[in-house]
């Protein structure tokens, strides 16, 4: 006979976030008669320190076996609680979390009778499943003390050195000829006016000058399997040589695109009509020329490829803002300055813009702009600027929604695109290392703000503009979480794993291969037991997913932390008739 479990219920008031919409004491009354509740007990916020030692005091003092802890979201506490659990001797993961505030306080704000009705049922289904729980042990594995990092921009050269100067391994691989990305390419950045070449110039003398990172050019990953602490690559080398490598973690910094302009929109493909890039570049020429005549008047148009909605003429939209367009086009008005005033050359500027997003310390950089004489218009997407040519000019028709309302005309000797960043199509990598894509088309991290860098991937990690649209300083940061993220697991040694992965019971299976084809992550195989053949679940690269359970026609699979039993117990314990007094 099964030994009666001791169980705990300890509900969350959360400052009256759960308690302002939900009777958390008529939640604990409702779940205080379940067989296995021991103790059943409310706190006004449960993840706070005193609230966790009094709670460890219970487990310690009524020898409890498991626990249940109704609050906010998992994502923000389950680890908090594990910790907790294992400081007061008792197994992580005999621990269930009930979300008490998303799921249901702040569901039903306008209901609390029949949000506290839902409460009870959760706890009650939060109670069954923990009386089915089992003491469970993290995976560990060992750590290499070695990273690829693949994308010699300036985001991936940072992180290789970082992660060199922590005493690892490095090899860093550049798919390009040469290394240095979009910032070998720029002339003067902002606000500082550093010299985009000599930055990278720079990188590359610490990067040849040290023992510990190894630079490949005109290289790309071919080949990887393996899993967190222990990847095994295959690099190729100008279209032939293949360099095999084993690595404890993959770094992510491939960068991105520009947009290019179809024909027409906003006048692309007449004379005159250049992007931000090249008008750049002509900048760096001396006097400012075009066609054999100085320049007098350009335009710029901003939001070119970017906050696009969708239509026929644009079917699949590029609907983020690209962030750093703003900034780097308000920097080129103030260089056009420079180069004017140095020239002796006379050159009016205008600035057509939807919104200006010169945000945090770059909000220098557009008053600077204005100052020095640039004219900033406001235009709103129903009525673009329409750029067209009249008497040998280019002419730029645009309304101006923030003075008299009226449409005018500005004739311009150049028009300039500002165009936002797009996602690098890097089809061969995404199917060797299966980094799921934001709605967007860039690679996406697990959370954008608790875990920014990592990957649904363990081992893998994102970083620089690979992510999305960022500032050159944003990508250097995110370079540096990335190594921060990966240099800590590496130079630990090892890696402790959730044990909640998938288990195959040998003696229903037969080797179908329906939970190979259903698993995304390739964490099944097949092997020999006894005189058949049967799945095999890779346990360090299961994600607990369950995509294989319900594909599985001899129900042979079942997901640890959620058996089918438990599952099963979930439902018939939430159905059971709550009485609200």
């Amino acid at each position: 006979m099964a030994t009666k479990r001791k169980i705990g219920v300890f509900v969350c008031h959360c400052g009256g976030n759960i308690s302002d919409h939900v009777d958390v004491e008529k939640v604990v009354e409702g779940v205080r008669g379940e067989p296995s509740v021991a103790v059943a007990r409310t706190h006004m916020f449960t993840c706070s320190d005193s609230s966790q030692q009094e709670m460890i005091d219970q487990i310690v003092e009524e020898k409890l076996d498991g626990l249940v802890i109704a609050s906010c979201s998992p994502k923000l506490h389950m680890f908090t609680f594990r910790g907790m659990a294992e400081r007061a001797g008792l197994n992580p993961y005999q621990y269930v979390h009930v979300n008490l505030r998303e799921q249901c306080s702040w569901a039903h704000t306008g209901d609390k009778i029949g949000a506290t009705e839902k409460g009870i049922n959760l706890v009650r289904a939060g109670v069954a499943k923990c009386a089915l729980t089992v003491p469970l042990s993290a995976l560990r594995i060992e750590t290499q003390p070695r990273a690829l990092v693949i994308g010699a921009g300036i985001s991936g050269m940072r992180a290789a050195l970082s992660l060199a100067d922590m005493g690892l391994s490095v090899f860093l691989i550049e798919r390009e000829a040469s290394a240095g990305g979009w910032v070998s390419e720029t002339e003067m950045m902002g606000p500082e006016g550093m010299h985009g070449p000599e930055v990278i110039r720079a990188l590359l003398a610490r990067i040849d000058a040290h023992e510990r990172v190894m630079l490949y050019t005109e290289a790309e990953l071919i080949e990887r399997s393996g899993t967190i602490g222990n990847f095994d690559v295959k690099i190729r080398l100008r279209g032939s040589e293949e360099i095999p490598l084993n690595v404890g973690a993959i770094v992510v910094t491939t960068g991105f695109d520009t947009y290019t302009p179809v024909d027409g929109e906003y006048g692309w493909g007449l004379d005159g009509v250049v992007d931000l890039k090249q008008f750049r570049q002509m900048l760096t020429a001396g006097p400012l020329v075009h066609n054999g005549k100085p320049v007098r008047d350009v335009v710029f148009v901003y939001c070119v490829g970017s906050r696009q909605v969708k239509s026929e003429a644009c079917p699949a939209p590029h609907a983020y803002c690209s962030r750093y367009c703003c900034t780097a086009a308000t920097y080129t008005a103030h260089t056009l300055h420079q180069v004017a005033k140095q020239t002796g050359q006379a050159v009016n500027q205008y600035h057509l813009y939807r919104d200006v997003r010169t945000y945090g310390h770059m909000e220098m950089v557009y008053e600077q702009a204005r100052q020095e004489g640039a004219l900033f218009l406001k235009w709103k997407p129903d009525t673009p600027p329409v750029v067209g040519q009249a008497d040998g000019r280019l002419c730029v028709t645009v309304k101006d929604e923030l003075g008299s309302g009226d449409s005018m005309e500005i004739g311009s000797d150049l028009v300039v695109l500002v165009t936002g960043m797009v996602p690098r199509l890097n089809g061969d990598l995404n199917s060797l290392l299966k980094i799921p894509l934001s709605k967007d088309g860039f690679f996406n991290e697990i959370h954008i703000k608790l875990r920014p860098v990592e990957t649904v991937i363990d081992g893998v990690f994102i970083a620089g503009s690979a992510q999305g649209p960022k500032t050159i300083a944003e990508s250097v940061a995110s370079a540096l979480a990335a190594v921060a993220k990966a240099g800590k697991l590496l130079k630990k040694g090892y890696v402790d794993l959730e044990p909640l992965v998938a288990k195959v019971d040998t003696d229903k299976c037969i080797w179908c291969d329906e939970c190979l084809k259903a698993c995304p992550y390739g964490a099944i195989e097949k092997v020999v037991c006894g005189d058949k053949e049967v799945a095999q679940v890779l346990a360090a690269m299961c994600k607990g997913e369950g995509a294989c359970v319900p594909v599985c026609p001899y129900d042979a699979l079942d997901v640890e932390g959620y058996r089918d039993d438990q599952i099963t117990a979930m439902i018939d314990a939430s159905i059971k008739e709550a009485a609200i007094a």
